[in-house]
């Protein structure tokens, strides 16, 4: 039985994967603003979580460059809207609807992968949707909230 065919073209994909590449700078812009802006002992430790946080999404940010690179595509330089607020809820709050984001298009980007037949492009992003994961976790344990639910 054959696959489905694909309905997601390498154009596509490029332009796809430069919307998530710009995520990814948006991610790295607000864990480094907000890793240095989180006041009060009781953000201590996930200010610093969120410092290493920033180093993980730039693996990321990498990595997907790489990948539009491998469609010959070319990387975007521009990033996301980053969200800033002086209530550290709220910072961590528009991380962690960021997170839901990325994880509901990287969901969709294994997908549309897959039915094209772009294995390897499938298992980087299982990877980087793994950390993605954790951050997110960690984020709803720091707003002492249950992790919610990501619908797709």
């Amino acid at each position: 039985m054959n696959a489905p065919a694909s309905t997601t073209s390498r154009q596509e994909m490029i332009d796809l994967l430069n919307e998530d590449l710009a995520r990814e700078y948006q991610a790295i812009i607000a864990y480094v603003v907000y890793s240095q802006t989180l006041k009060g002992a009781e953000y201590k430790s996930i200010a610093n979580e969120l410092a290493l946080h920033a180093e993980e999404e730039l693996s990321h940010a990498i990595q997907i460059a790489k990948q539009i690179d491998y469609f010959n595509g070319t990387p975007t330089t521009t990033p996301k809207e980053v969200k800033i607020s002086d209530k550290p809820k709220e910072m961590l709050r528009f991380d962690l609807d960021s997170e839901m984001e990325t994880i509901r298009n990287y969901r969709q980007r294994i997908r549309q992968a897959e039915s094209m037949g772009e294995y390897a492009l499938s298992e980087v992003l299982r990877k980087i949707i793994a950390q993605e994961q954790d951050h997110f976790m960690d984020l709803a344990e720091a707003l002492g909230i249950d992790n919610p639910v990501i619908e797709a």
